[in-house]
């Protein structure tokens, strides 16, 4: 994943560069920079490795020496960008987010059609920013070289230019899977990911790009360069996971959507007689206690916190680049409050499962100190696909996900003809999942939310939002 800010103003901007691409530092990613267009025309840029330092600490040095009226800043997952392109549209910075499913395709083509080097990786691979650019450049003006480089792609980017003109060029990618709003103050304007970023930085929200769409944004104002295509598929984990609590997409806030998508699990399981009795609902900090305040007020039962995350200095647990490592960073930082376990009927509310590691080792030590009952629910219906558009597991083959290997362990490759059937745990199938998962983790009982309890929860309509993860559509 990854996150981006822009602004271009009648004063300078490189507070509001700095602290609103500081905001998208919860999106959990390696790399992140900073480009200015400086008085002169000239750009100043800096990017810096924020794994395991945050991004004020590796930036605040740097920002004295930058001065300008306008600028973006850029947290990725792993590319260093914003990169500084010279071409026949001129100098340019450049900051993109989002996966490039057919790079190497494109860039053996590049490389057959005259293109002579990219830079690259450790590993070979080539900066997907870089490989925009040179896609870019294929066109005539920025808006051609764009929607070429959307046409080209398999996947979705979103791209923000910063021109040698001070002026910004916003395009969200061409499903609108991620979110790109245009918001303005007295002074100018800004493009965000999250709405937050801008709202706290003195600008209202006047325009969520369309799927597809182009602005050109000035100091003076925006305008469409090219217009929104007709289909809307934004990515659900936005709200589901990836979301900061005080940020809306497509108007819908995440943590009002989270309340609402653990109140309709909990009717869901009244309705159907299988609500546990437990002494309190809890959830997994920090996306699944929303969720879980939710679940907990509809089912009219005490919330409480039996883990407590210790945020001062431990990073986001996907992060670490293996799995054991993440492991340990997620069992670190979950500080158990054991006058909370020992004895206690706990229902837990995680935002998703997906590969189920981390969660094991929760249960295992829950179990270890004393909890009496253990009720899991997953916010998420069952993962069973790992989506191309978005690094939310960092899965290379559907058979990491728990649900897949649970449905494989069941009926062999015969069972994946049925993954409809086992996305809805009010089926016979959904139920045998269900069941064999908490056998083997130690639950008293599991259950998922359904896809059509997510679609109520959400109200966006089914038809505007991917649910790839679950239906593989």
């Amino acid at each position: 994943m990854g996150g981006y800010f822009g602004a271009v103003s009648k004063r300078d901007v490189v507070m509001d560069i700095f602290f609103g691409t500081d905001y998208h530092s919860h999106l959990g990613t390696r790399m992140a920079g900073m480009a200015i267009r400086a008085a002169d025309g000239s750009f100043q840029r800096e990017i810096h490795e924020i794994s395991t330092t945050p991004f004020r600490a590796k930036f605040q040095d740097d920002i004295a020496g930058f001065a300008g009226n306008a600028g973006i800043g850029c947290i990725s997952d792993g590319n260093p960008q914003p990169l500084l392109v010279r071409s026949h549209l001129g100098i340019y910075a450049l900051a993109t987010i989002g996966a490039i499913n057919n790079a190497d395709e494109l860039v053996a083509r590049y490389f057959s059609g005259g293109g002579r080097q990219f830079m690259v990786h450790g590993s070979g691979e080539v900066n997907q920013t870089e490989l925009v650019a040179a896609l870019i450049n294929e066109g005539g003006t920025f808006v051609e070289g764009i929607r070429h480089a959307h046409e080209e792609i398999d996947g979705a980017m979103s791209i923000l230019i910063l021109t040698e003109s001070g002026e910004l060029v916003a395009a969200r990618d061409r499903m609108g899977h991620l979110p790109m709003i245009v918001a303005e103050n007295r002074d100018g304007y800004c493009v965000t990911f999250e709405s937050f970023a801008g709202n706290k930085l003195g600008y209202v929200e006047c325009k969520n790009l369309g799927p597809g769409e182009i602005a050109q944004v000035s100091a003076d104002g925006w305008r469409q360069l090219a217009p929104p295509g007709d289909r809307l598929a934004i990515c659900s984990f936005l709200w589901m996971y990836y979301g900061y609590p005080n940020s809306s997409y497509e108007g819908i806030n995440v943590e009002a959507f989270r309340y609402r998508n653990g109140e309709v699990m909990a009717r869901s399981e009244i309705e159907r007689g299988i609500l546990p009795d437990v002494d309190y609902v809890a959830g997994m900090p920090d996306s699944g206690i929303p969720h879980a305040i939710g679940f907990a007020n509809e089912a009219r039962k005490p919330f409480a916190r039996p883990f407590i995350k210790y945020t001062p200095t431990w990073l986001r647990s996907f992060m670490p680049p293996s799995q054991d490592m993440r492991s340990q960073v997620a069992a670190m930082k979950q500080v158990p409050v054991p006058e909370l376990i020992d004895g206690k009927r706990i229902l837990l509310v995680d935002d998703s499962i997906v590969r189920g590691t981390q969660l094991k080792e929760t249960v295992d030590y829950l179990r270890e100190a004393g909890a009496k009952e253990i009720h899991m629910r997953s916010a998420s219906p069952p993962m069973l696909h790992s989506d191309p558009n978005i690094n939310f597991s960092r899965s290379v083959d559907d058979m990491e996900l728990i649900a897949r290997r649970t449905i494989h362990a069941l009926e062999g490759d015969a069972g994946f003809a049925h993954l409809a059937e086992y996305s809805d745990t009010r089926t016979g199938r959904g139920q045998a999942m269900c069941e064999a998962i908490a056998r083997e983790f130690r639950f008293d009982s599991l259950d998922f939310q359904t896809l059509d309890g997510f679609h109520e929860a959400l109200g966006l309509g089914p038809d505007s939002v991917c649910t790839y993860h679950w239906t593989g559509r």
